[in-house]
């Protein structure tokens, strides 16, 4: 399993290609013809920021985060000859696994909403009160959060989804995902403030 990482404090992957003499071009279409050596190192390369990504989704549950990583980067390397050299690779391969992570949310996660009608309430957390705790115990709150909370929250502030799509992904409704969110934020406030008392 690979260890957990964030992207902003690793050197960017063009970087690790110049510093490694190996460049992406060769690299995927290695991947292409099944060279086990080329898949192994785009693996390496790529799936501790996948992993960190899958681990903010499945923190609890190594086994569902260890499938889902899985699945995805099988995902990568069969889809190679779809990626279009367009934007950043990191960007495509986060696509896919978000697409996965989202996949395996769909098939288990239960919106209890469903039938109801729910009106959103504004819960805003001061951005004071954010900044006085770190990064890593941030992360950790949003571990706490109930599952449905959880999967949207990393989707609207962490993924920058719209809550149609959130809707549509996680199969709610919009307003439901917009209940969801201010639901994690209201909680993760009241977490905050009892930090910082």
């Amino acid at each position: 399993m690979p260890e957990a990482t964030n992207i902003a404090d690793q050197p960017s992957q063009s970087q690790k290609y110049v510093s490694d003499n190996y460049d992406l071009t060769i690299l995927i279409r290695d991947c292409i013809a099944e060279n086990r050596g080329a898949q192994q190192k785009l693996y390496d390369l790529y799936a501790p920021a996948a992993w960190g990504v899958v681990k903010r989704y499945f923190y609890n549950d190594e086994h569902a985060a260890q499938e889902i990583l899985n699945d995805a980067f099988y995902k990568v390397l069969t889809k190679l000859k779809l990626y279009s050299f367009q934007g950043a690779f990191e960007g495509w391969i986060r696509r896919i696994v978000v697409n996965t992570i989202t996949d395996h949310l769909r098939r288990n996660l239960k919106d209890d909403l469903k039938h109801k009608e729910v009106q959103p309430e504004d819960a805003f957390v001061n951005s004071e009160s954010v900044e006085k705790i770190s990064h890593k115990e941030l992360l950790r709150l949003i571990q706490t959060l109930p599952d449905a909370q959880r999967a949207v929250f990393n989707l609207f502030v962490m993924e920058d989804y719209p809550h149609k799509e959130i809707g549509a992904l996680l199969n709610m409704t919009e307003n439901n995902s917009r209940w969801y969110l201010n639901d994690a934020r209201r909680r993760l406030k009241e977490k905050i403030s009892f930090i910082n008392k």
